[in-house]
Parts: structure tokens; sequence; C-alpha cells
């Protein structure tokens, strides 16, 4: 795992502490979303269809550090939009670099050299920055040339300056699992501390449609990839659990914990998850946790969910599988992901009537314009 030792032990005390408490649904990361504009328009990007006003709002520093309290994860993820459009975030980031938590900021890069003065190194602060592949792979997933060889110069330009800096992939369909193994390669050429995969959830409001991945599409991906990487006996490192990616490959059967990763925006708390953008929000944390019929979603459950693997779903279940199971994990995370063994069997589809859906209990694991320009 690509995750330094203080932020491993600061996050298993939080995790145990839940769990003595008898505590079932808390807060693994939190999603910060302080704004919706980008300086890019990616064809699998569900965030910026919206109109130019709600485009134009910026979250408060205030109300960003008000929902981290009301919250209390561990980690606070910020994505976007791109998050350094935002002419305050220097200062969101330092009042949740305060309070002790670890920050990931995701951003396409393009504007970091402009203001990376603007923020400090600290074990709590991580540069998290998006590439999806090798140079033609990753601009045709961005939809500009040239943003690759900027991404890359940011990265190394962090690195220099002593900052933590990760990358984050979401790969899509049609992928060679070759070029994916040479791009997990060359991104710990890099000196990065560790890759954030995912496989691509179809967006609903996303430009287009058909570049999306299916379970089973999915989980062959990935197996085929983590086999290559075996048999080049290739170093990566993930800032993930070993767990989930075992589940990426198909070795683990996990149903999705919404609330593990839940999400503050302009609008509020987004009900249930940060992919499913058209469920509502909720006033408070409070709220979403107590107010939103968590059993109406999920693999089988509803219809919206059967495509997807995404981390900010199934990261916290596998954590939740790590802590029940430990020495299965550690077996995964000494030899990798199986990849020639019969695949875990899907959930069944459970839905066809409202009330049948409703009335579902699924365990949460079981076994088996310029992109350069600046916008005020």
């Amino acid at each position: 795992m690509g995750i330094p030792l203080i932020q491993q032990t600061k996050i298993a005390r939080y995790i145990l502490g839940k769990k003595l408490s008898g505590q079932r649904r808390y807060p693994l990361a939190m999603m910060l979303e302080p704004l919706f504009q980008c300086n890019l328009a990616c064809a699998g990007c569900g965030k910026i269809d919206h109109p130019k006003d709600i485009l134009r709002k910026r979250m408060s520093v205030e109300d960003a550090l008000r929902a981290v309290d009301e919250c209390d994860a561990p980690v606070v993820s910020i994505p976007g939009g791109e998050p350094l459009i935002h002419k305050e975030m220097p200062q969101i980031v330092r009042g949740i670099v305060a309070r002790e938590r670890f920050v990931y900021l995701c951003t396409n890069a393009l504007l970091l050299p402009k203001h990376i003065d603007e923020y400090e190194p600290s074990p709590y602060f991580t540069w998290s920055i998006h590439l999806d592949g090798l140079q033609k792979r990753h601009d045709e997933s961005v939809c500009m040339e040239g943003v690759f060889d900027k991404a890359v110069a940011a990265i190394k330009l962090a690195l220099s300056r002593g900052y933590r800096v990760t990358i984050n992939c979401t790969l899509f369909n049609k992928e060679p699992p070759g070029e994916i193994a040479d791009f997990f390669d060359y991104a710990m050429s890099l000196g990065i501390e560790g890759i954030t995969v995912s496989p691509g959830y179809s967006y609903q409001h996303a430009p287009r449609q058909d570049v999306f991945l299916g379970r089973t599409e999915s989980k062959e991906l990935f197996r085929e990839v983590f086999r290559l990487g075996k048999e080049r006996k290739s170093k990566w490192v993930f800032n993930q659990s070993s767990m989930f990616l075992d589940f990426l490959a198909g070795n683990q059967r996990y149903q999705c914990t919404p609330w593990s990763n839940p999400t503050y925006s302009i609008f509020g708390w987004q009900k249930p998850c940060y992919l499913l953008v058209d469920e509502g929000y909720a006033p408070t944390y409070k709220a979403l946790m107590e107010d939103t019929q968590w059993e109406n979603y999920g693999v089988g459950i509803n219809p919206k969910c059967d495509n997807c693997m995404a981390h900010c779903g199934f990261e916290g279940s596998a954590v939740d599988d790590t802590f029940a199971h430990p020495l299965k994990a550690m077996r995964v995370a000494m030899f990798g992901p199986r990849t020639d063994a019969p695949m875990a069997p899907d959930l069944p589809v459970l839905y066809g009537s409202r009330d049948e859906a409703s009335s579902v209990r699924i365990p949460v694991s079981t076994i088996h314009s310029d992109a350069d320009m600046e916008v005020d």
C-alpha cells in the first residue's frame, strides 16, 4: 500500500474505535466538492453538466470546514470540477490539515505550477493528480492534446518541492491491458507515492456513454492487468486496500457501502453517494445518515448501481472485510490478487418491484475553452 505509516495508524485507530463502539455506518473518507467548474471537458465526466450559474458557484471556506467538522472521516478528498480554480482553496486545505485530517487534492494539474507556492508540504496533504494512461490515452480521455505532458511536469515539480504525490486513474473500455501495465510501470518510475485506480462509472449526465465498463469487463480487465504485473515482476504501489484490488479482479463479492464515502457539495450532502447525482441532498450530515434510504441502493437492488465497482462505493466494503478477515487480507497483500481461479459469483438481481427492492438486505461483504485558462 502506498500509504505512510502515520496515516495507516490513525485510520486503523479510527476504524477500531468505530467498531468497538458498535457503530455500523461510519465514514472512511469524505468527498468535498467546493465547485463543479472545470477547465477541461472530459468524455466520462458527469460533474460539469450544470447551468452556467451553478458552475460559477463557490463553496465558502466556512461551509467547507463546517462540513468537515460535521463528518469525522479521517480522509478528505477534494475533487471537482477543478479545485485549483477556487481562489480560497489554500485556506480550505490549511483548515483541514490543521484538524489533522488527511487531504487529497484532486487536480488535472494544469494550474498546479501557478498555485503550488500557496500550499505547504505536510504529512496530511497530498496532490492527487489525474492521469488516465500514457500520453495518447490520457489526452483522448480529457479531450485535449498536451495535457499529459503538463500533468507529468507538474508531478515532477511537486515531488521536487517535497510534497506527497499520488495519481488517480479511471479505466474505461477498450483499453489494452498491456498499455495499462505500461502506464503503471511509467507512473511508478516518476517516484509517486501510489496509484488510486477505479473502473469508470456510467454517469447519467456524462457526454459519452460508450466509454464505460460493465462489471464483467472490469473484472476481466483488472485480472489481465494484474497478471501482466506479476509476469513482469512490476513493483506497483496502490493507494488502496489489497482487498479492494482483489475485488476488482473478481475474487471478492461485495455490496457497496455508500455511507463510507459521503459527499458534500455546493448543493449539500449528496444522497446516497458521489456518483448518483439525481437522488437529492440532505441539509446536514446527520440528516444524510439518518434519512437516506440506504436499503434502496446497491448492486442488484437499484439498476443505477449495477455496473458500479468504483472505489467510493466499495473501498469501505473492502476495508470492513480486511478487519473481519485479517489473515485473508494479509495473503492478498503479500501475493497480490489471484488471476487464474474462478471468479466469485455476482450478487443476485433482486429488484423488479419497488416493494421487493426495498425489502432486500444484502450483507456488506460476501466471500466468493482553454485548458490553461483560470476561470474566475
